[in-house]
């Protein structure tokens, strides 16, 4: 395969990192822009005590990226190690423990990210999705009652449909890096995750939201697996369709328009999708991208194929 893109990857979390790992089987220049409003687990507990980023994202962003060698798979899963005890380290990774001394130290997170890259040997780049750590909040429709979401762990269980999502600071600043590296990226890649506190955040954002439209790269979606089911009965997948993620994508960026978008051949509600695409003018692929053991999750090897075909048949060059 001739045609290796320089592709910027939005997300967090477990779905970021599935596809970071796809995509390095067709490229290296690879940069992860990962969302910072992680406010549980280990990245929580270490925000209510040091002024840091959450790093678990970030952390998970670089384990999926390190070298493919021995080096660097053994770092990769040191990173990804969490304590386990009595005491006041257990559920805390050792990659977020790392990252966290190193901005304590240095303050500035992207040298951070890039020492750490470094000693991984990554392929590509790790940059946060703004320059200062946030807080998202979000309002949902309960059978006509209101609930307020505080916090990202909030946002992602609170049952309900979404009536409003907000960042706290409402026009955070994005980094130099990643502007640059948006305005250079021939693929930009959005999803699949938590669709309201990993996917949507980047569009809350004006300077990253204007960027990625005004961008020249070629823009494609991943849809979830199950977007109308969901991992729980409740919580912030439950009764939406894949049409409605989409939709909800456009509320927010309205001038936003993904050459392509790529659902799962088992997701429910294919054929009103693709309708709705057709009239924004998206194009659609459907692929078997299931994961047969844990089926809320993409399989990394049916993810990577899907990336190898779009980039010799569908968007080349």
């Amino acid at each position: 395969m001739s045609f290796r893109p320089r592709v910027v990857a939005l997300g967090g979390g477990h779905g970021l990192a599935a596809t970071l790992t796809a995509l390095r089987s067709i490229t290296h220049d690879i940069t992860a822009v990962v969302t910072v409003a992680d406010n549980g687990g280990s990245s929580g507990r270490l925000r209510e005590e040091f002024p840091i980023m959450p790093p678990g994202d970030l952390r998970m962003a670089l384990a999926a990226l390190c070298a493919d060698d021995e080096w660097g798979r053994n770092w990769a899963d040191i990173m990804q190690y969490r304590f386990t005890s009595e005491g006041p380290l257990d559920g805390h990774a050792l990659g977020n423990l790392l990252l966290a001394a190193l901005w304590d130290r240095d303050e500035d997170v992207v040298v951070g990210l890039d020492q750490v890259g470094a000693l991984l040997k990554v392929v590509g780049r790790v940059l946060p999705m703004t320059a200062e750590p946030l807080d998202i909040d979000a309002t949902f429709d309960n059978n006509g009652k209101l609930i307020e979401a505080q916090g990202q762990v909030a946002v992602a269980t609170t049952p309900g449909r979404l009536k409003s999502l907000r960042l706290q600071p409402e026009n955070p600043t994005t980094r130099s890096e990643v502007i640059s590296a948006i305005a250079d990226a021939e693929w930009i890649t959005m999803g699949p995750g938590s669709w309201f506190s990993s996917v949507l955040p980047h569009l809350l954002v004006p300077s990253l939201r204007d960027a990625i439209v005004q961008s020249p790269a070629k823009k494609i979606l991943l849809l979830n697996l199950d977007s109308n089911k969901g991992y729980e009965a409740a919580g912030e997948y439950a009764g939406y369709s894949p049409t409605e993620h989409c939709e909800i994508l456009a509320q927010y960026a309205p001038e936003l328009c993904f050459d392509l978008v790529v659902a799962d051949t088992h997701l429910a509600g294919r054929a009103e999708l693709q309708k709705y695409l057709a009239e924004r003018g998206s194009g659609y692929l459907e692929a078997d991208l299931r994961n047969t053991d844990v089926t809320i999750h993409h399989d990394g090897g049916k993810l990577a194929s899907t990336f190898a075909h779009i980039a010799r048949e569908i968007l080349v060059g």
